[in-house]
């Protein structure tokens, strides 16, 4: 069975949500945020001490984009695009655009907002990636304006990758996140899916 070291929200919702969708069967283990602080004994399992940590026999995955394209491609070949698809790379581009592009700046406002103690918080850097974040949020209203999904038109890994960045921005107060009305739509049309559900309701069940 597999594995799913998980933090409620934290990018290992990707895993999740990912999980639910193709319908597998699952342990979950969810942790406090940040684990490598709160529960050090993970480092023996993830000496990163990151999440997520996904164990499907011998493989073990601790990048959730990736983990969400090994899923589609492994387990519900319904949620990826194949390579001779003509929206392949389109496909991948999102899925990828949703990690480096769209949470990895929001993770340093967490960090220099949340995380780091009070006399280590930098307000100036903070409010930055924040602008860089919804700067680059509008290359995914550019795509909407044409879809309602990030690829292929239909629901797709990719769209798990960049939903959960709409997710953190929520979680972080980035109200502008919505502001366009075709990404608010798309937010909802996510948020609706029952995959999305079963996930929000299992990090609230487990334990």
């Amino acid at each position: 069975m597999i594995t799913l070291y998980h933090c409620a929200n934290a990018r290992s919702f990707r895993a999740l949500w990912m999980l639910e969708e193709a319908g597998l069967d699952y342990e979950l283990k969810l942790l406090p945020f940040p684990p490598r602080v709160r529960q050090p004994e993970y480092l023996e399992e993830n000496p990163l001490g990151t999440i997520p940590l996904l164990i499907d026999g011998e493989t073990r995955m601790t990048e959730s984009s990736a983990i969400c394209e090994y899923i589609a491609a492994k387990y519900a070949p319904e949620l990826g695009v194949r390579p001779d698809e003509s929206s392949f790379g389109a496909y991948l581009n999102a899925l990828h655009f949703g990690e480096a592009t769209l949470t990895f700046p929001q993770t340093l406002v967490l960090r220099y907002t949340m995380l780091e103690p009070e006399e280590r918080r930098l307000p100036q850097a903070a409010e930055d990636y924040r602008k860089w974040f919804l700067g680059r949020l509008k290359g995914l209203g550019r795509i909407l304006e044409n879809s309602d999904y990030v690829a292929a038109d239909r629901f797709t890994a990719a769209d798990v990758s960049v939903a959960y960045a709409i997710l953190l921005a929520g979680s972080l107060r980035i109200e502008e996140a919505l502001n366009d009305p075709k990404i608010a739509a798309y937010w909802e049309r996510m948020k609706a899916r029952d995959g999305f559900k079963r996930a929000k309701q299992a990090q609230k069940l487990d334990g």
